[in-house]
Parts: structure tokens; sequence; C-alpha cells
């Protein structure tokens, strides 16, 4: 049964790395347990030491420590032994160009499908949906592929924005690019404003937070959902 925490980020303004997550990461992770940190995002070009470090120290209030996935000899049998999986943002074309380098999403969609709690932030929540090609991240490096876990039977775009009231900003919003991916893709989307997550557990989505999502359907008007949605149905 799926475990699923998908976060739009890590952090919120004046609050440390995590901090908002915590009550919600307290139950999803269990206390004692050792969960694998995925680095290879690194936002900022951060080394996966320093990154993982980061994560260490955040998770040390609810008692879950962390083990970079890097440290492993063997990646694959980390991720299938492991007691909880997070993947951290940073960029999503160098993560999933990782991912598929060391031949690990499929391992890590089996044993997420299969019940190890998963909380994925920014570029490790853009890879849960259906593929990465809502991403808002420079494309650095070239993946093998755009398809990711399909966790949602949809597309996510962490850290939406809405247009500034007034702006004199006469380039593509967030709902431009969207549309424009709708002229050649069938899938929903997702806009997860800050502060915002989905919590999949079994076929269940539960939008949560204190703030509305954006839903993005092809040939329709978007339009708002309120936190405590319901958003399984959504394909």
């Amino acid at each position: 049964m799926k475990n699923i925490i998908i976060a739009s980020t890590s952090t919120l303004h004046n609050q440390g790395f995590l901090e908002y997550l915590l009550p919600t990461l307290s139950n999803h992770f269990r206390a004692g347990s050792t969960i694998v940190f995925i680095p290879y995002a690194r936002p900022g070009g951060i080394s996966h030491d320093d990154y993982t470090a980061k994560v260490r120290e955040a998770l040390k209030p609810i008692q879950v420590e962390v083990k970079g996935l890097h440290e492993f000899d063997d990646p694959k049998e980390a991720i299938q032994q492991a007691a909880g999986i997070f993947t951290g943002g940073g960029n999503t074309f160098l993560l999933v160009k990782q991912l598929y380098a060391h031949d690990l999403v499929q391992t890590i969609t089996s044993v997420v499908l299969n019940g190890t709690p998963y909380l994925g932030c920014s570029a490790g929540s853009n890879i849960c949906g259906l593929t990465m090609e809502t991403t808002n991240d420079m494309p650095i490096t070239y993946p093998p592929s755009f398809k990711t876990f399909g966790f949602v039977p949809f597309n996510i775009n962490p850290h939406y924005l809405d247009p500034l009231a007034g702006s004199t900003h006469m380039g593509e919003t967030r709902e431009t690019r969207i549309n424009e991916f709708h002229t050649l893709n069938s899938q929903p989307v997702v806009g997860l404003r800050e502060g915002s997550w989905l919590t999949v557990y079994g076929d269940r989505i539960l939008l949560q937070g204190t703030l509305a999502a954006r839903i993005f359907e092809q040939n329709k008007a978007a339009y708002e959902v309120d936190p405590d949605t319901d958003l399984s149905t959504l394909k």
C-alpha cells in the first residue's frame, strides 16, 4: 500500500529546513528508524555529503536517522532494505539522469508501491508524477527519459506561482507554460503552492496544508481545489 508525502518545498520563509513538515513526518517515518536520503538533485551544486548532513540534522527532532544513498556500495540493495526514502529538491534533470544511471527507477517504484514510506520535496516530488516535464528547472543535463515514478496519475508542478497583480512582467506565467504542455500532452497537472503537499495512502490522494492547489486539465479552464480535497479521481 502506497504511503507517500509529495511536498512542494522543503523550506518555508522564516522556518528551518523541513521544519513545517516535522509534525507530519513524525507519523510518516518511524522513530528510531534509518531512512535513505537520495541527494542526487544537489541544489546549488551542494555535495552529496553536505546535503545528507543537512537532512540528518533536520530530522533529529523526530528521532529519525539518515544515511545518504551515495554512502552505500549497492544502491539497489539500500533502497530495497530502507525503512523509508526521502528524495530532496534541486535540479530535476540531474536527479532523473542519476536515477537512470544507477538503474534505480524501477527499484524505487517497486518498494514504494509495496509500502515503503516515501517523502519527496520539490524535484523529489516532481518525479512522483507520470513525467518530469512540468518541472521549473533548467535542463543542465540530459536524462535518458522524462518518464518518472507515476505514483500519482498526473503530473506535478511544485512551487506553483500565481501571476503578481500589477506586475509589468511580459513573459510566460506558470499557467501559460502548463497550458503549453497541454498542447502536446493529455495528463492533468497539479500546481502545488509553497507549504502544500499531497498525502498518498493506498489509492487515496489528499491535498494538505493551508493553501488551495491549482488544477490543469487538457481543454478545460484551470480551477482551484481546497485543502482536504481528494484528488484520486484526477486522471
